[in-house]
């Protein structure tokens, strides 16, 4: 459950028998509420309702108040407006009577850049007399006898079963039925809810880490160093076995603390908040597109990215400082001898840098634009991780080390390969600031042509028919011996990679005109981008209705899944057009299932206003179909955000698995929608 806008509304009186009807919101950071007149194709905007309004009568419109943030949205094709932070709504009224009786409210909508709330309402009831003008005097504020916000569509927890609720909330719905409006929340939290996905994230952040640590292990300014540490260490241990074990885990473990703090430094200098922010910013897009071009080239050899050398050298004489003042001084030979192997780990990050700059870079972008706070920490934990690894345990075991590539030309080709990644991922972060702002520069169809080129240039190289400058660099042949010249093969596993990398490219073509691509649908633009696009196959729902669709589902004998919509919802339409249109979700839907799509902002009136208590003991006023489904998904799935999922069974009415919300992920939508039918 969503609680992220959080309203309260005052009359405000004027002068000349006038007042101001004033809502004010404070908004959690990373959501935005719409401002007013956005036109009925658009999401829902800011407008004032009125259901009693006696003794006083409007002037003029709805005026927002605040820093409006304008953007194009290419999903709706038109400039949104809407408010961070804070935001403020104003209704000039003028009284007409003695006394005046108001009853009104503000209906807004919410969004983020994975769900949006359903439309919510803040309300003002006020009576009393009328301000009188000719007596010179000035009205007072007055505010509202209900100054907090009153979200039509708001549950916190879930309150039993209460039939007589549920019958009036559906005249159709006989006492056999009220099933079909019972609670089912902990029954579907414990089949795992749709928030399981920020779990998985933060794993995948860790491995991601520790995956970015084994590469930076291969690179040519740390894989040498291996060896002469090692021998140092060895050296240490020959009079005291012990001591030698303890100064190699002291040095791994020196290595964890330096890249672990890095993380740390950089979620305390942002916070929390700020890298939610950031995460949708299109300025800090921009710039971790162009810092991963610079890491790019600079991999293949364009230029190095360096630290001043005197830096390292002043470590590493501070180090064997330390060290000798151990030797001499027995009492403090213990605390300088770990300090100076703490020193030498400082050593290592700063002579690396040049490589292991570009991967630190990328690996702290992925976590920072995550908008989690632990990301950072966390992915540098699990670099610094396998990062120490093989010094340590090639301390702990000298023999292994043996066993161990040489330094060579394939540390190179890692580099290079490392480069074309990057490459590849800088155009991610381009595409989001150009959603963002609607320059139309990388719709899908151009992402995709760009990754094609990358990943074939990616495959030519690995199969030995692009060369690099560093690549030629100590294999030229004297002129004399020019004729002898004969090109190095490449070896089994680069053709391979390569061959893969080729296919790769060769699969993306078909999403040039409109094929899914599900394995670059995490990262490519929506397809709505796309100007040709040649399928067509769009899954609709067959019930807009709760209790109809259900019934038709008890005849065919199918399960039901539910999807909570909205008109206005931006990201429901991306996960129509990057999951349902998958032709394996799209026959799963159709054949299996029986669709309800309910949409939350459905503003057709019902038939008659339906007056419910919340689990808070508040009375609500259900006067739209919208607001009747949202009621419907929080009071019976404990949610109030869209998209969400559910599947259930259409006698019982009680969850098959568990809920989905926004995630392109097709394969994990599959496995969802099998589990239902399986159970």
């Amino acid at each position: 459950m969503m609680d992220p806008v959080h309203f309260s509304s005052q009359l405000k009186m004027l002068e000349g028998g006038e007042a101001e009807i004033v809502f004010s919101a404070t908004i959690d950071d990373g959501w935005h509420v719409y401002s007013t007149d956005l036109g009925s194709d658009g999401p829902i905007a800011a407008t004032f309702n009125v259901v009693k309004m006696d003794g006083a009568e409007t002037v003029g419109k709805l005026k927002p108040r605040g820093n409006v943030v304008k953007q194009f949205d290419k999903m709706f094709d038109m400039e949104l407006r809407f408010f961070e932070h804070r935001a403020t709504f104003v209704q000039k009224i003028r009284f007409t009577k003695a006394k005046y009786d108001i009853d009104c409210y503000l209906e807004y909508g919410a969004c983020n850049d994975e769900m949006c709330m359903p439309p919510s309402q803040v309300e003002l009831k006020k009576r009393g007399d009328s301000p009188v003008v000719s007596d010179g005097k000035k009205p007072e504020e007055q505010p509202a006898e209900q100054p907090s916000a009153v979200a039509a569509d708001t549950v916190v927890t879930a309150a039993p079963a209460d039939t007589s609720l549920i019958s009036n909330l559906s005249p159709l719905t006989s006492d056999t039925d009220s099933a079909l409006w019972a609670p089912v929340i902990s029954e579907l939290q414990s089949m795992g809810g749709a928030d399981d996905v920020a779990n998985h994230s933060l794993l995948y952040i860790l491995l991601m880490g520790f995956v970015g640590g084994l590469l930076a292990v291969c690179m040519p300014c740390i894989w040498p160093i291996i060896p002469m540490t090692v021998s140092f260490f060895l050296k240490r241990a020959k009079d005291n076995r012990q001591r030698g074990i303890r100064d190699a885990l002291t040095y791994g473990i020196s290595i964890i603390v330096i890249y672990l703090g890095l993380g740390l430094v950089v979620t305390a200098l942002f916070g929390s908040d700020t890298l939610n922010a950031m995460s949708t910013s299109a300025v800090f897009n921009v710039f971790l597109f162009l810092l991963l071009v610079v890491f790019a080239l600079s991999f293949f050899g364009w230029f190095e990215i360096r630290l001043p050398e005197s830096w390292a050298t002043k470590v590493d004489q501070k180090s064997d400082e330390l060290a000798s003042r151990a030797v001499a001084n027995s009492q403090l030979s213990t605390v300088n001898s770990q300090l100076s192997i703490l020193l030498m780990a400082f050593t290592l990050v700063l002579v690396s840098f040049s490589c292991t700059a570009p991967i630190v870079g990328l690996l702290l972008v992925e976590t920072t634009t995550s908008g989690n706070w632990l990301a950072p920490a966390l992915g540098m934990f699990g670099f610094a991780l396998a990062l120490a690894l093989p010094f340590t345990l090639f301390a702990l075991f000298p023999s292994w080390l043996k066993q161990a590539p040489k330094s060579g030309s394939w540390m190179t080709t890692l580099k290079v390969v490392l480069g074309f990644i990057e490459l590849a991922f800088a155009l991610k972060f381009l595409s989001v600031a150009d959603l963002a702002h609607g320059w139309h520069i990388l719709d899908r169809e151009v992402f995709l042509s760009l990754w094609i080129v990358i990943f074939a240039l990616l495959g030519a190289y690995l199969c030995g028919w692009l060369k690099f400058q560093e690549d030629m660099i100590g294999s030229e042949l004297s002129p004399v011996n020019s004729h002898l010249s004969t090109p190095k093969p490449m070896p089994v596993i680069c053709i391979m990679g390569g061959l893969v990398s080729l296919a790769f490219a060769v699969y993306m073509v078909p999403g040039l005109w409109g094929a899914p691509c599900k394995a670059v649908s995490a990262f490519a633009p929506p397809m709505n981008t796309q100007d040709f696009n040649l399928n067509t196959k769009v899954v609709e729902a067959r019930f807009t209705d709760y209790e109809q669709g259900l019934a038709a589902a008890r005849q065919e004998g199918k399960p039901v899944m539910i999807d909570f919509t909205g008109f206005g919802c931006v990201n429901c339409r991306k996960m129509e057009a990057a999951v349902w249109t998958d032709p394996r979700v799209a026959d799963r839907l159709t054949r299996d299932y029986v669709l309800i799509s309910l949409y939350v902002d459905d503003k057709t009136p019902l038939p008659e206003p339906i007056e419910v208590t919340d689990a808070q003991g508040q009375r609500r006023t259900l006067r739209t179909v919208g607001a009747k489904w949202s009621y419907l998904q929080s009071h019976k799935f404990g949610a109030n955000a869209q998209p969400f999922y559910v599947l259930l069974d259409p006698v019982t009415a009680r969850p098959l698995a568990g809920s989905r919300a926004y995630d392109e992920d097709v394969q994990a939508y599959l496995d969802f929608l099998s589990k239902g039918l399986k159970r």
